[in-house]
């Protein structure tokens, strides 16, 4: 059972965490979720794909890492080689908890079960000696906001990829300079020739509605996947 706890003084005031990359913190992943008001600011670096959940139905968006279980192309020993995260590995151990009223604000939580607490005196603090939290625990709490907003706002998104039959299905065959062979499937990309075919007035929807630029953000994303190509041959044979 998950160790989640509601961050307060009086039970954290001398708790650390450390926020540097490595594998042992939990950063060897080979995708994570994401949510469209970030889709700008990852796809500088990140292929961004869709993946449909085979029980619901529902659609979600991934920033891919690499090619197989695990694999963390960004990572480099201690060093997370992109300019920046996306906000579900930037916010760790920190996660949003809710009340029973749904609708009440969100929480800030922390998993004490989470590689990245500190034991002793490495890491950095959560709260000032007077109880006040301190700049990371502030930075975590906007990013959280800005996490939970964004996996609420993004049922609209996905209605309206759904409502101009955006998505479809993606597969690739990566097969890399060490003769090494991997296979990506069950994964949606937007349809760009559907995009392209959109009316004048599909296309002001989905402006007005704040989908478009995610859209396009999505599209250019894609060139990535060469990129990371790159990265997976880079990294040393056998």
């Amino acid at each position: 059972m998950a160790n989640h706890q509601i961050l307060n003084f009086d039970d954290h005031a001398n708790l650390r965490v450390l926020t540097g990359a490595g594998a042992d913190l939990g950063d060897a992943v080979m995708a994570c979720l994401v949510v469209p008001p970030e889709f700008r600011r990852l796809a500088i670096d990140y292929p961004i794909l869709f993946r449909q959940d085979d029980e619901t139905g529902q659609f979600s968006a991934l920033a891919l890492f690499g090619f197989e279980p695990g694999e963390n192309l960004y990572l480099s020993g201690d060093q997370w080689d992109a300019g920046t995260r996306p906000l579900a590995m930037a916010v760790q151990p920190f996660l949003v908890g809710r009340a029973r009223d749904p609708d009440a604000p969100g929480q800030v939580h922390i998993d004490m079960d989470h590689p990245r607490i500190a034991h002793g005196s490495d890491g950095t603090r959560l709260f000032e000696p007077g109880g006040q939290p301190t700049p990371l625990v502030e930075d975590v709490a906007e990013m959280l906001g800005a996490l939970d907003q964004g996996y609420r706002d993004s049922a609209a998104f996905y209605a309206a990829l759904a409502r101009h039959d955006l998505l479809e299905p993606f597969s690739m065959d990566v097969t890399l300079d060490d003769g090494s062979q991997h296979r990506l499937v069950g994964y949606h990309l937007i349809n760009e020739d559907r995009l392209a075919a959109l009316s004048g007035g599909a296309l002001a929807e989905l402006h007005g509605d704040g989908h478009l630029l995610p859209i396009f953000m999505a599209v250019a994303s894609v060139g990535n996947l060469a990129a990371l190509v790159r990265r997976r041959n880079r990294l040393p044979h056998g």
